[in-house]
């Protein structure tokens, strides 16, 4: 089962190496027919500290971190983090791509 993303708004950076991101989404009214915004918090994971409160950022579902952390960011303002599989290359390897 592929894991969820979402893309959100940073609200809050004051935790160490978390951030609150605000999600919102559309959904339909079942008698009226009139899209109503509804929206949620998730706690994120943000391993560098490096989401600050106002940015776009896309969330990724992982293992449970924390008893309310089971997201990490995997994207902010359109770059990829190292969160998210795209992990940095070792030395070694940079030595031979070079």
């Amino acid at each position: 089962m592929p894991k969820r993303v979402l893309t959100g708004r940073v609200t809050s950076d004051k935790m160490d190496k978390t951030v609150t991101v605000l999600v919102d989404r559309r959904v339909m009214h079942p008698l009226y027919k009139k899209f109503i915004r509804r929206s949620k918090k998730y706690a994120a994971h943000d391993e560098a500290n490096l989401c600050q409160v106002g940015d776009m950022v896309r969330i990724e579902e992982c293992r449970p971190i924390s008893k309310r952390k089971t997201w990490q960011v995997i994207e902010r303002n359109g770059t990829a983090l190292w969160g998210a599989g795209s992990l940095p290359a070792s030395g070694a390897e940079q030595g031979a791509a070079a």
